[in-house]
Formats: structure tokens, sequence, C-alpha cells
């Protein structure tokens, strides 16, 4: 069924390939991505085709969900190792544009998010971030029209926010959410990681260890701000600086009230100048 990689620039090759394949009966699952690509991302495609007959995989470096001071210069860029990765992982068709495509001059408008993107958790540290995520992933919903669009657990508040935001505009492509691949140690797959110096990378570890812990006293009967708060008080003392380190409701990400509500646990700390995140659920 699969006969290739191609990479399209274009929004019109896009839309004539894509179009193709829905003339045919076959079904299409799209990865949105900054690059980079890692084992995380290649999981995407591999479970896409899982689902539908082509991947469309999209590298777009969003300079809408990064604030002024933040690593939008630095994030690291390996179009070439990105393209082979995702040809050996299966992906049929690869959108590089341009920013000039997805950003035309006099361009003025803005997907605005609440619910889920107004928590108090990633939002509170980078205000900007969620809009600049709903803008650019609702014109790619809009540019592809594909069945299903893939997005790691990883970054959970993203994943409830993008749900959300196509139920509510009534999008027709399937939000699925994948689990967080993990090196062999725990520490969470993100492109990120590479900024961690060798020692930095040898305590990251602890922030899923941390997690797993805490997940575990919660289902031991430890009351959730409790064993949330001996966890940040470990991190701390491993050299974490805690953004959050929180019990949330799993599908509204508001505080816990109630002892019978589904429970996620969320994080982010900083070793140094790395930003980390991640989450399981308990």
């Amino acid at each position: 069924m699969r006969s290739g990689t191609r990479t399209v620039r274009a929004l019109d090759q896009l839309r004539r390939q894509i179009s193709d394949w829905r003339a045919q009966g076959l079904r299409t699952a799209l990865v949105p991505t900054m690059g980079s690509l890692h084992e995380g991302h290649l999981t995407l495609v591999r479970q896409g085709l899982r689902l539908a007959d082509h991947v469309v995989v999209t590298i777009f470096i969003n300079p809408k969900q990064f604030a002024p001071g933040e690593d939008l210069d630095r994030y690291p860029r390996d179009e070439k190792g990105d393209s082979r990765k995702l040809k050996q992982a299966g992906a049929s068709l690869i959108f590089i544009p341009d920013l000039s495509l997805m950003y035309p001059e006099g361009f003025a408008t803005t997907v605005s998010v609440a619910g889920p993107a107004k928590v108090k958790l990633e939002d509170k540290y980078r205000p900007h971030f969620f809009n600049g995520v709903a803008t650019i992933v609702s014109k790619l919903f809009i540019q592809t029209g594909c069945d299903y669009a893939m997005f790691g657990e990883k970054d959970y508040q993203q994943l409830k926010v993008i749900t959300r935001m196509a139920r509510d505009l009534d999008i027709t492509t399937a939000i699925i959410g994948v689990e967080t691949v993990r090196e062999p140690d725990g520490l969470a797959m993100s492109s990120r990681n590479t900024y961690l110096s060798t020692a930095e990378r040898s305590v990251a570890p602890l922030l899923h260890q941390c997690l797993a812990d805490t997940a575990g006293a919660i289902l031991e009967g430890k009351a959730p701000a409790r064993a949330t708060a001996s966890a940040r008080r470990r991190l701390i003392r491993a050299g974490f600086k805690i953004d959050y380190f929180t019990a949330r409701n799993a599908e509204t990400l508001e505080t816990i009230r109630s002892p019978n509500e589904p429970v996620r646990l969320l994080a982010a700390v900083w070793l140094g100048t790395t930003r980390l995140i991640d989450n399981i659920g308990v």
C-alpha cells in the first residue's frame, strides 16, 4: 500500500497527495512535530500506521509556542536525520512548510483556548503556549484533513487541550493519545534532553521515579497533597528546581476535590538550564 517517503513543502502538493489517497478510500494519520525526532516521535508514526494506511508527519518549529527568552534559536534542528528516521519508520509523507506559508504577512488570527489550557500548570509558566499550539494544530488539521492525529501523553496537558479544541470546534480528526516513550532508566524522551550535561543526565531519571513512588503512595491511601509534598522535597534535595509537581483530575486537570476522581500526576522541573516535564496516571 505504501510506496516510499515523499517530502513536500507546498500546500497544494500536500493537499493533492492526501486527496488522492482519500479518493482511493485510504485513511491517513497526522503526526505534528517540531523536528529533532527521537523514538517517541517514531512511536507515534508506528501507532498511526496501526490505524491508517498512510502517515503524514509535519515538521515546523512554531515560533508562537516560544516566549521571548525561550530556546527558539537553539532548538535542535536535523532535517536530514529526521527524514531518514521517518523513512525507516514507514511515514508516507513529510510536510516541511516555511514560516511564510504558515504565518503569511498580515496573519492576524489566533485560536484562543481555555478549559484544560487554563489550570495553572504549563499555562502558569508559559501563558503564550497553548494559544500558539492550538493555532498551528488547527491549521494543520485544516490543511491535511487527516482521519487521525497522534499526540504523545508526555505532553499531557497539550493532549487534553487539543482534544477539547477538536471537540468544541467539531473537528472530525480523531485525537489519539499515545503512551510516553522512555529511556531504559525511565526518563521521558524529549528533544530537549540533549541540553542536559552528563551529571544532570544521571540525576534526571529521579523525576520519573518520584512520580512512580507518589502514585504508589496514593494507591496505598496516602493523601495526594501529602504524597506530592514528599516528592517535591525529595526532588529539591537532589538539586531540582520545581515549577509544579501535583495531582490533578485526569480528565479536566482541575484540582482533586474528591477521593473518587481519576488522578494524573503532572510535573515540570528544572535541572540547570533544562526544563523537563513528565506525568503518569494513578
